[in-house]
């Protein structure tokens, strides 16, 4: 098996030491879920990270893949001048990629350098002892959750048998709507989503994750749904054990860690 690590993460700016200052002690629990969650990655030991964020180039009837030899990343648009990342692309795992779902999946190409911050803030967190692994940032899509399982269980069949160790991030924030003072306004259906979301995942339930009405994930606000599902489409028929690490809303908006044992 070359999948050797699988996560959800969020992507608050405010885990950022240099960012969050003294609002960081509020997210305690997803900062001490990051640290394990950086631990079972490091044992891993990946060759490449898949990155899949919510906050790309995103395409309405396509997934986007980048395709790099090299990446940057920073947040400056944060305020943080200073801090700087560097990643290699996996040029070879995605040409294969590419050349495989040519006429099985809608496919677009990028060549960016810079890495969007549902990418970088994930990679900042858990990358500092990795320094040779390679990443290939992936981004969903305005086509339907079926498509996204689909397009899951297609890169799956591509990374089983590859030779090198993958780790897959689906980076994404659950309901932006929980409180009155959330950024995107209050609704009582934010609470509803993410406690149906937490079960579904805590208990393997992918089918149900599918069937969620529109109207309530509309009413969420949420930006990591599809790429859980794209994850949840890679391990469709691969044994894992999913462990949640931490969930909470300090903000307003639904953050959420989990592991899935392989």
């Amino acid at each position: 098996m070359s999948i050797v690590f699988s996560a959800i993460t969020p992507h608050p700016p405010i885990l950022i030491p240099s960012i969050g200052k003294e609002n960081l002690q509020r997210l305690a629990n997803t900062q001490n879920a990051y640290q394990k969650l950086e631990e079972k990655l490091i044992k891993s030991n990946p060759d490449t990270i898949i990155i899949i964020s919510p906050h790309g180039p995103l395409q309405s009837n396509a997934f986007v893949m980048n395709l790099n030899p090299n990446f940057e990343g920073s947040f400056e648009e944060f305020g943080d001048f200073n801090t700087k990342l560097n990643f290699r692309g996996d040029i070879g795992l995605a040409y294969k990629i590419r050349e495989r779902m040519e006429t099985r999946a809608p496919l677009q190409l990028i060549s960016e350098t810079k890495l969007d911050h549902g990418a970088s803030i994930p990679l900042y967190l858990l990358t500092h002892r990795l320094k040779n692994v390679k990443i290939i940032p992936l981004y969903y899509s305005g086509l339907s959750r079926e498509a996204h399982f689909e397009f899951g269980q297609l890169l799956r069949r591509e990374f089983i048998y590859n030779k090198e160790q993958i780790a897959i991030i689906a980076s994404g924030d659950l309901s932006h709507r929980l409180t009155k003072d959330a950024p995107a306004g209050y609704s009582p259906k934010g609470k509803k989503f993410d406690k149906k979301i937490i079960e579904y995942l805590s208990k393997n339930k992918a089918n149900e994750i599918l069937k969620i009405d529109e109207n309530l994930i509309i009413e969420a606000g949420e930006c990591g749904l599809k790429s859980i599902i794209i994850l949840l489409g890679i391990l469709e028929q691969i044994k894992h054990k999913p462990q949640l690490l931490s969930y909470e809303a300090p903000f307003g908006v639904g953050y959420l860690v989990m592991n899935f044992e392989l």
